[in-house]
């Protein structure tokens, strides 16, 4: 990458960490399936000014929409408001990765490479841990649990979006803008149905500046700036350069939360919180990985045979 491609890639990589810490704020004075409702209308509002509509039918983009957005952030934004710290947050939403692989594996009939398994193994293993943990911790199991739901629900997007790409629609930013349009739907019906409309009028006529703060970043800085960069360095660098950019989120995440609202970890999520990483890296590098192994492979044979 250009060096101006990399500030890039840091960039978005800052923004979807802080991201994090930004729900947390806007949690203080929005229900969570409120929040999701407002945060989709703004993005679809705002983005649909400047992307136009993507060649792909709406069945798709409801699908899309369905999953790696309502699924995803009404899961995640009630895992925060029920007790998962915003740094946790970061990391344990990455296991998305993970089943990922699983759902490809089953649906898409997309083989798995063993060290690949060795990486859901072992991330399995530090997502156990940290679930398990019991230790000064103000994690709750439900705000965990609602966390791995949403890390499904974004693994569920993908499997989607590759099926949208196998039909042959180019998957872009204008993705991202046009679904958006309809997340605000089921949100703002869950939202009347779990957290009522005295709630809901309560919020709105009581909103505070850190709350609209807090939506327009999530629309305009994670959702649209965010994304829209995204889409400009996998349009320039392969997927597999990258890709292993997210990666440092959970860690800007993890630190950002640190930082700004004071979260502390216990010593056992703290080897979890390693555990998840190392599997992480074992799956983003495989390729390379096995690679190396083969030439090392390779050389050893070459010399035992000398």
């Amino acid at each position: 990458m250009t060096l101006k491609d990399t500030l890039l890639g840091l960039f978005i990589i800052v923004i979807w960490g802080v991201n994090f810490v930004v729900i947390a704020w806007g949690l203080d004075g929005i229900p969570p399936l409120l929040m999701g409702a407002e945060r989709f209308l703004l993005v679809a509002l705002l983005g649909s000014f400047i992307i136009k509509k993507p060649d792909i039918p709406w069945r798709w983009l409801a699908l899309y929409a369905l999953t790696i957005a309502f699924g995803q952030f009404a899961f995640l934004f009630s895992a925060m408001a029920f007790g998962m710290p915003a740094g946790l947050a970061s990391l344990v939403l990455q296991s998305q990765a993970i089943f990922t692989l699983i759902f490809a594996a089953l649906f898409l009939k997309e083989g798995i490479k063993p060290l690949q398994i060795v990486a859901m193994l072992v991330a399995g293993g530090g997502l156990y841990i940290i679930g398990a943990t019991q230790q000064n911790t103000t994690m709750t199991g439900l705000g965990f649990g609602l966390t791995i739901a949403g890390a499904v629900c974004w693994a569920s997007g993908n499997i989607i979006n590759r099926l949208i790409n196998q039909r042959g629609y180019q998957v872009d930013t204008g993705l991202i803008i046009w679904s958006s349009w309809i997340p605000p739907i089921p949100f703002l019906m869950a939202s009347f149905y779990f957290e009522g409309q005295e709630q809901i009028i309560a919020s709105i006529v009581g909103m505070q500046w850190t709350s609209f703060a807090a939506l327009f970043y999530l629309a305009i800085a994670a959702s649209i700036i965010g994304y829209t960069s995204w889409s400009y360095l996998l349009s320039r660098y392969p997927a597999a350069q990258v890709a292993p950019l997210t990666l440092g989120v959970p860690v800007d995440g993890l630190a950002s939360a640190s930082l700004l609202l004071n979260e502390t970890m216990s010593d056992q999520q703290i080897i979890g919180i390693g555990l998840v990483l190392i599997g992480l890296l074992v799956n983003s590098f495989s390729r390379q990985i096995s690679s190396v192994l083969q030439k090392a492979g390779i050389k050893k044979a070459s010399r035992v045979n000398d």
